[in-house]
């Protein structure tokens, strides 16, 4: 039992790195462009944020034997608290105070948790605090696909919902849902099997609509070859582009009708 935990925590942080890494490809745009466009901040600082306490959760001192929660969140927040800071040094004067005024309450409900837990709770009741904060923002990460879903529904196309994150999403969700429940850990198993449904669901659309996507991926234009591959780069991040922009693209590529 123990050897098949281990198992499907490791397979859980390879997957999960996977997604963390996903964004470098808006980041080198970024970067090469100097500018942030259209894309939002929110999600790489709420990400961290639920890495942050995901990974204070996986500690000895506060859950046991979930070492390799804490690994792989730790790694992650590190990667998320970078996007963040490149996200800042880009953005425009007016999203930079925003995005810098954010990750500042970020980092203050982060330290608040970890200071309570470590100074006014103890045992049971620590872990119980802490796990409730981290599944919070576990079920709020793992529900931004939500979005660029119900898009799918309403074009009919999967062009914005690439194949290979949401097997990953799903693969990811399953692996720690696995883990949680055989280490009888609801902290770990729900946000987790809530995430592997969402993950699940979002395969079974592709297979619905791939069909219809590959026809109408024929009929964009080249002249809206810029604007649609800015979303379809904000589409790799699980529902980062802003909406007036996904609808911007969608308008001009003349194949839809019309993510947080």
């Amino acid at each position: 039992m123990h050897i098949l935990k281990v198992f499907f925590g490791v397979v859980g942080n390879a997957t999960a790195l996977f997604l963390f890494l996903a964004p470098i490809i808006t980041f080198k745009r970024i970067i090469q462009k100097r500018s942030t466009e259209q894309f939002s901040g929110i999600p790489y600082v709420m990400t961290m944020l639920n890495c942050l306490l995901s990974a204070w959760y996986g500690l000895p001192f506060v859950s046991p034997n979930n070492i390799l929660v804490s690994t792989i969140n730790g790694t992650g927040a590190a990667i998320e608290a970078i996007y963040v800071l490149i996200f800042i040094i880009f953005a425009p004067k007016r999203e930079k105070f925003k995005i810098l005024g954010l990750f500042t309450i970020v980092l203050a409900i982060f330290s608040t948790v970890a200071l309570v837990s470590v100074f006014a709770l103890h045992s049971k009741a620590r872990k119980l605090f802490c796990g409730l904060a981290a599944t919070v923002f576990s079920i709020i990460m793992y529900g931004s696909p939500l979005a660029i879903m119900s898009t799918v529904i309403r074009t009919k196309s999967v062009e914005f919902m690439p194949f290979f994150l949401s097997l990953f999403s799903f693969l990811c969700g399953t692996s720690w849902f696995i883990f949680g429940l055989l280490g009888h850990d609801p902290f770990v198993a729900v946000p987790n099997g809530f995430g592997s449904g969402l993950g699940a669901l979002q395969l079974v659309l592709y297979f619905i609509y791939r069909d219809s996507s590959k026809g109408s991926t024929g009929s964009i234009k080249k002249a809206s070859s810029s604007s649609t591959a800015a979303t379809a780069d904000e589409s790799m991040e699980m529902g980062v582009a802003k909406p007036h922009q996904s609808k911007q693209s969608m308008a001009i590529s003349g194949a839809q009708d019309g993510q947080p």
